[in-house]
């Protein structure tokens, strides 16, 4: 084909039409990848915000249901979070009631047949959230009624761990009209809720009248308090009432100025300060919980809680000797080993035993009990190999020994020389040392002591005696010559007879040397140690500093200072309002009163029927008011009731925090170091959980 202009055939037109024809195929080709490469949104800015609750069915505080099922519809996709243990029907139900999320909705199915004239509560805690985001609609509760009128009194509160002021998450908080000591033990709880994650509660939902509080682990699932279980009460009689509050607004204009003040009208449901101390009595059915033998050297006895020694009575073997053991306790005072020290008993596989003991009947009683037990040693393959070994290289030594003395005895009677014999013999006798057992000492802290420790070991087995002209302490002097001090090794434990130490006066920033002769210690196996030395020094004063503290808690109190990890690192009585702690090392320091009632030195949990409460706990809450440096005090002045006890405990070493809420991503992020941080909780709604003796305090100085 030709293309003709003007009369002219051009032929190369062909050849261009050909090119321009490939160009806008090209051209064509990339505006068509263009248009279909569509790149990521920016997608705006984050979602902050919890699901809005569009409708229900039925409306919120409907009465005279008749229904089956609540539906809950919300803005977004929703879902729920830990709903077995964050929602919580009121009245408690027989038979759970379905609750899921479907899309936008969530719905409640009930399984069982709903009271008459009854307000119903279905508080969902902070277990609704969106799908995307996990942003949580935070405190929703919903509200119905099958009568004709519905109940709208509610009482608000904080469960707080008794031994730590630790917040109490998701334990159950319920109410009692039934005014009688047993309601609590005997009958379910007539509303319910549920503590969130700052250990806050809510029971919506009530009646007027005169009620009991209390809050309840229910690990059994009953809604009544079993003595094995975490539970909390109050002895005071709670009354629900509401009062009207005003408060006034200011706005300001852009130059600060005042703009406009408004008075607005509240409503404020009483009481809402309530404080709950929870605790656990530490009740356990006693009863012989385990029985065994361990290895062939150790008895083990274990009760179910602490309980008297019991006797034990050897049937067989029949021949052993009286005192066939060694006592070994636990500080819990629920078990016991037996170590062996009878030859007899030590090398039979099975001791029958006749233990006279203590233990508790179905009415709660404490009664006697005798069992026979047999104690059967259980030995691995493994074991039991090695134990072939040992024994047959000690007779191959013997007999290689016994047959070059005979050889000895024979050349030394003909005259001829027996210096090849001997070394011989000698190279045995190393042999077999290197063979025989060695009791280890090993000092538990080596080298640099504190000022306050002293020189301990722990043995792998009792010890039955201490050569202590075997033990020489010396202390290094100025012209770097040793002296030697008074020193014993006695016993450190009463209930241990494995830990030991050396009775002695160590001076700061001496330097020391410990001897122990061969064969000065030896253990009930008659296994006895080497020869060792061991050197210590002692640091300086100037390594530690002090903590006073004057406090208002009167002299039956006593005070833990802890580490950040709550680990008990001293405990000090309170003398003339004032305790004191010497020889610190430089750390951050955290510090506990207890209110010791019963003057035993140590901290008491609740007795509900006894209508104990926990003995009183406080923290100190200035944790940076604690932290010591070298050669430096810190004396302090703490009022115990200052503070309320929801803020008294530090929040670096409060475990049960709140879970971390997408939607205060923002704050922390403009958060600085001297602001509180997004735990911290100034109260529950107006007021803060202080406890009686705070309110008592309260109201005497003003």
């Amino acid at each position: 084909m030709c293309t003709f202009v003007g009369g002219i055939v051009f032929p190369w037109l062909m050849m261009t039409n050909k090119w321009l024809t490939y160009l806008l195929m090209l051209c064509t080709a990339a505006l068509l990848w263009s248009c279909a490469n569509i790149g990521s949104p920016s997608g705006g800015p984050r979602d902050y915000t919890p699901p809005v609750l569009l409708k229900s069915s039925p409306a919120p505080r409907t009465v005279n249901f008749n229904g089956k099922k609540v539906t809950l519809q919300f803005d977004e996709i929703v879902v729920l979070k830990d709903q077995q243990k964050k929602v919580v029907i009121s009245p408690v139900q027989k038979e759970p009631a379905t609750i899921r999320a479907i899309g936008r909705t969530v719905e409640v199915i009930f399984n069982d047949e709903l009271l008459p004239n009854t307000t119903y509560t279905i508080d969902f805690s902070d277990a609704i959230e969106d799908n995307n985001e996990g942003n949580r609609l935070d405190g929703y509760c919903f509200s119905f009624a099958t009568g004709e009128a519905i109940d709208t009194m509610s009482v608000s509160g904080m469960v707080l761990r008794g031994r730590d002021l630790e917040p109490m998450q998701h334990v159950m908080v319920g109410l009692h009209s039934n005014l009688a000591d047993t309601a609590f033990t005997h009958c379910r709880f007539e509303r319910v809720s549920s503590t969130n994650d700052k250990g806050e509660f809510t029971v919506q939902g009530v009646k007027p009248g005169s009620y009991h509080i209390f809050a309840l682990r229910d690990a059994d699932g009953n809604y009544r308090m079993s003595r094995s279980e975490d539970y909390a009460f109050l002895d005071e009689i709670i009354v629900p009432s509401v009062r009207q509050f005003t408060s006034q607004d200011t706005t300001f204009t852009f130059d600060h100025r005042i703009d406009t003040v408004r008075t607005g009208t509240h409503t404020e449901f009483l009481p809402n300060d309530i404080l709950l101390s929870m605790s656990n009595e530490r009740y356990t059915p006693l009863y012989l919980k385990k029985a065994e033998r361990i290895g062939r050297e150790r008895l083990f006895v274990l009760f179910s809680a602490a309980n008297d020694l019991p006797q034990l009575n050897i049937i067989s073997p029949a021949t052993h000797a009286h005192d066939w053991c060694v006592m070994e306790r636990r500080e819990a005072n629920d078990s016991i080993i037996y170590w062996l020290t009878d030859s007899t008993l030590i090398q039979a596989d099975s001791i029958t035993v006749d233990m006279h003991y203590t233990k508790m009947d179905s009415l709660e009683n404490l009664v006697p009990a005798n069992d026979t037990i047999i104690f059967q040693v259980r030995r691995t393959n493994a074991e039991i190999k090695e134990e072939r070994e040992a024994a047959k290289a000690r007779e191959e030594l013997n007999k290689e020994r016994e047959k070059l003395m005979k050889r000895r005895q024979k050349l030394a009677a003909e005259g001829k020389d027996v210096t090849e014999i001997d070394l011989d013999i000698r190279a045995l006798d190393k042999q077999e040392q290197e063979q025989r057992k060695v009791l280890d000492i090993v000092p538990k802290k080596a080298n640099l002591l504190d000022v306050t420790d002293s020189i301990c070991f722990e043995f792998a087995q009792p010890i039955a005696h201490i050569r202590q002209s075997g033990l020489r302490l010396e202390r290094m002097q100025k012209d770097s010559t040793w002296l030697r001090i008074n020193a014993k090794m006695v016993q450190a434990d009463t209930l241990s007879p494995l830990r030991y130490k050396i009775q002695a006066h160590l001076n700061p920033e001496e330097q020391y040397r410990l001897t122990v002769d061969s064969a000065a210690v030896k253990n009930v196996y008659g296994v006895a140690n080497d020869s060792v030395t061991f050197n210590f020094k002692v640091k300086s004063l100037d390594e530690y500093g002090y903590i006073i503290l004057h406090v208002n808690s009167g002299d039956s109190a006593f005070v833990e200072l802890l580490d950040a990890n709550e680990n008990v690192l001293r405990h000090q009585r309170v003398t003339a309002g004032t305790v004191r702690f010497d020889h610190l090392l430089p750390a951050d320091y955290y510090a506990r009163l207890i209110i010791d009632a019963n003057a035993n030195d140590q901290w008491d949990p609740g007795f509900y029927t006894e209508h104990r409460q926990p003995e009183e706990v406080y923290y100190y809450p200035y944790a940076d008011k604690l932290r010591v440096r070298k050669s430096w005090g810190r004396e302090e002045t703490w009022n115990i009731y200052a503070t309320p006890l929801n803020l008294q405990k530090p929040d670096k070493i409060k475990k049960n925090k709140p879970e971390r809420r997408k939607d205060s991503l923002e704050k922390r992020e403009t958060k600085t170091e001297d602001e509180d941080d997004e735990f911290g909780s100034a109260a529950f709604g107006r007021n803060a959980y202080s406890g009686d003796k705070y309110r008592d305090y309260q109201n005497a100085n003003r």
